[in-house]
């Protein structure tokens, strides 16, 4: 069976979208229009302050460059198409469309959560052990944990994949949604969704050993600060 095509020949689903009132869709296609622009501008004048000024080079601020980048395209995943689809009467995704901005939102978003997370890691090691942070937050160790973040979203997000695509969709291919996403999916396919479900749910589990495992390691090997008499 060809990966981008459905056990049962449907090639595309249809979006319902946010509103189907004509004026409303007008006045969210500027807002969310005005919105992505901005994102997408104020995190590429981010990424290029950072870069060109050489004060600003401790790890903390390596993390905020990757970060920037994980905003900006996480916002261009759906936004763009939801805020065009408003312009137009019927709103349609290809099935290989779909387990791409699948793929790309499951990737891109937990990335940044566990990003985030390391951040505060980050903010942590400075704030409490500030004459141990360069030497802690080296950039070999900032290197590898953007590296961790990126290779596990790889996989979790791989997981949700190969599991949505055996999914068999019967009596209808319309999404109650503005995106594709994978609890929309689930409610229409005929398919047995529990294993899916069950894999979420480990997908979670996943998620937050990744997260928690490494902090708690690198916390335990932080050097102590001497008593206060």
């Amino acid at each position: 069976m060809d990966f981008f095509r459905l056990p049962n020949n449907v090639t595309e689903f249809v979006l319902l979208g946010l509103t189907q009132n004509p004026h409303l869709q007008k006045i969210l296609f500027v807002a969310f229009m005005f919105i992505f622009l901005f994102t997408i501008l104020a995190n590429l004048f981010i990424i290029i302050t950072i870069s060109l000024s050489p004060t600003l080079s401790p790890s903390m601020y390596f993390f905020l460059i990757h970060l920037s980048l994980l905003d900006a395209s996480l916002t261009s995943i759906s936004t763009p198409k939801m805020t065009f689809d408003l312009l137009y009467k019927r709103r349609t995704i290809s099935w290989g469309g779909c387990l791409s901005q699948l793929f790309m939102g499951h990737f891109l978003g937990a990335s940044e959560i566990i990003l985030l997370t390391v951040m505060a890691y980050d903010h942590y090691v400075a704030i409490c052990k500030p004459l141990h942070y360069m030497t802690i937050m080296r950039q070999g160790l900032c290197q590898l944990l953007v590296v961790v973040a990126w290779i596990g979203e790889i996989l979790h997000a791989t997981k949700q994949i190969l599991f949505t695509a055996d999914l068999t969709f019967c009596s209808t291919n319309v999404i109650d949604h503005f995106m594709c996403d994978l609890y929309s999916l689930l409610e229409i396919s005929c398919s047995d969704t529990y294993r899916p479900g069950i894999v979420v749910a480990a997908n979670t589990g996943d998620m937050a050993l990744l997260i928690f495992f490494p902090a708690s390691h690198l916390l335990h090997h932080l050097p102590e600060l001497p008593e206060i008499p």
